[in-house]
Formats: C-alpha cells, sequence, structure tokens
C-alpha cells in the first residue's frame, strides 16, 4: 500500500503485476478552467481518469459545502456518489497525478483520506516523469467504468473550520502555515481575494517549496529539517496548513508526512473565507 508518494518505476511495477490500481490525472489551470480538460485529452497516463477541481473536487453550492472559500469542499456524502461513479473500491491502490507540480492532484489525495481511503498516493514527478520513463500514454476521454458501492469511512485527516482557527489564535497548540506565496502571505500584492495580507500569527512556507529543482518532492530529510526550522520548537502536531482556497496547502500537509512529522491539520476555507468573513483580524508584513 502507498499512503503518501509513488515513484514512476513502483506505479510501472504494480501495473506490470496486473494489481487492482485507479490512477487519476488532477491537471489543471486555475485562470482557465477549460485547460486541464484539454490537457488530459490530448495526453495523460494510458487508463488514467480525469478530476476536475471545479466539478468534482469542489462543491457547486452551499447547501452542499462542508465549508466557504473560493474552492469549498463538497460535503463527504456528495463526493463519495462520484467515487461510487468511477467504480472506486476499498481495495484498489489510487494514484494520483498532474502536469502543475503535484498541487492540484493533491487536493483528491486528502479528499480521499477524508473518506476514508488510505491506500492512495501522489505520483512524485507527475505526468513529466511519467513521460520521461517511457510510460505509457494515451488521448482522448476517461474510460468508462463500472460504478461501484464504495461506502464511507472515517476520515483519516483533520478539517478544521473557520471558528475553530479563530478561537485558538496565539494559543500554542495551534500553529498555522500558510502556502501561498511571500508577496501575497505579506498583503503586498492580492490578485484573486478581496482582501490582502495573512491571518495573525502564521507562517510562510510556499507549496512548491517541497520540491528540488528536478520537480520531485526533496527527500524525508531534508523536508524535516526545513519543517523543523521553519517550526522554531513547535509541535508538529499543532500544525493547521492553509493557503488561498484550500488547494495548495496540500503539498505542505503531504510534505510533513513524507517528513516523518506525522499528520497535520487542514482549514480548507483557507484565506478566501477568511478574509470574507467578517470581524476577523488581518495581518501584512
Amino acid at each position: 500500500m502507498y499512503t503518501t508518494l509513488i515513484n514512476v518505476t513502483q506505479l510501472q511495477t504494480l501495473h506490470s503485476q496486473s494489481a487492482s490500481v485507479m490512477v487519476i490525472d488532477c491537471s489543471c489551470d486555475l485562470m482557465q478552467p477549460a485547460v486541464g480538460p484539454q490537457q488530459f485529452q490530448e495526453q495523460h497516463i494510458a487508463g488514467a481518469l480525469y478530476a476536475d477541481l471545479n466539478e468534482q473536487l469542489s462543491a457547486h453550492d452551499a447547501a452542499h459545502a462542508a465549508n466557504g472559500g473560493r474552492h469549498p469542499l463538497p460535503q463527504r456524502e456528495v463526493f463519495a456518489q462520484w467515487l461510487q461513479s468511477i467504480g472506486l473500491t476499498h481495495d484498489m491502490q489510487v494514484v494520483v497525478y498532474d502536469r502543475n507540480g503535484m498541487n492540484y492532484c493533491g487536493r483528491l489525495w486528502w479528499m480521499l483520506k477524508w473518506c476514508g481511503h488510505q491506500a492512495v498516493a501522489v505520483l512524485d514527478g507527475g505526468l513529466q516523469a511519467w513521460v520521461a520513463a517511457g510510460g505509457a500514454t494515451a488521448s482522448g476521454a476517461s474510460p468508462l467504468r463500472a460504478p461501484s458501492l464504495f461506502a464511507l469511512q472515517d476520515p483519516l485527516v483533520t478539517l478544521v473550520d473557520t471558528a475553530t482557527v479563530a478561537s485558538r489564535l496565539a494559543v500554542p497548540e495551534q500553529t498555522l502555515i500558510d502556502a501561498r506565496g511571500a508577496p501575497r502571505f505579506r498583503g503586498e500584492v492580492e490578485p484573486i481575494d478581496p482582501v490582502a495580507g495573512h491571518i495573525p500569527g502564521a507562517l510562510n512556507r510556499p507549496f512548491n517549496s517541497n520540491l528540488n529543482e528536478q520537480g520531485f518532492f526533496k527527500s524525508p530529510e531534508v523536508l524535516r529539517a526545513e519543517f523543523t526550522t521553519l517550526l522554531n520548537g513547535r509541535a508538529p502536531q499543532s500544525v493547521v496548513h492553509h493557503c488561498g482556497s484550500g488547494v495548495s496547502a496540500v503539498p505542505n500537509v503531504l510534505a510533513m508526512e513524507v517528513a516523518g512529522l506525522g499528520a497535520s491539520g487542514l482549514y480548507a476555507g483557507s484565506w478566501s473565507e477568511w478574509c470574507t468573513t467578517p470581524g476577523l483580524p488581518v495581518a501584512k508584513g
């Protein structure tokens, strides 16, 4: 079972063994929503399905959302219906990937854990690594799968809401880590949300800090050293990750697990929900 990262060789081995594997492409372009599905149609890992951030991985209305913000999570029951429609079963190893520095596929990795599915891993290096290794690719639509009876299990990850984050500001038991780029974190620019700045007391670690120059996750030892320096004595189990809309925070969640620092929380509403909630403080600098 792979539960954090899986490399190209390991995935090829699973395929050669005819293991029960479901591969899902999560490629996305935030500013041009049609680009991700188009890229999938042009090239994807052979046999892969496609998950759209805006369609399958986000709620479409507040009544079926688990939180607020620009990309609210769908309620677990709603998401489970989609998992049933693509034929997911509990004995399957799921491998998720994208061509965007493993940013968007982390969302599906986390959501499957949220639904109680442990056997899900991010393909290290994404589609680029697969192609470079000569992995088989295809074009066109996703293959059709027979529906399954996937049932929700207890969550394996922790979802944190706005009220909880707000009530624990400046409390040692909560350490906030913001995954946005430094200029947005400092409030110098804000290209998307209506207010610039960050949650008071938050630390900053841009999500792409987890990758090396070759586009793979850094080693567990390097990640552990970097997070230990950032935390500066704070307990890893106190960490709650966030970003702009709860998507690019997940690479930091994953990186801490790869580093052996254990599970950490996700504030999925993130800055987009925080800055539009009346009465909450904003910091800059």
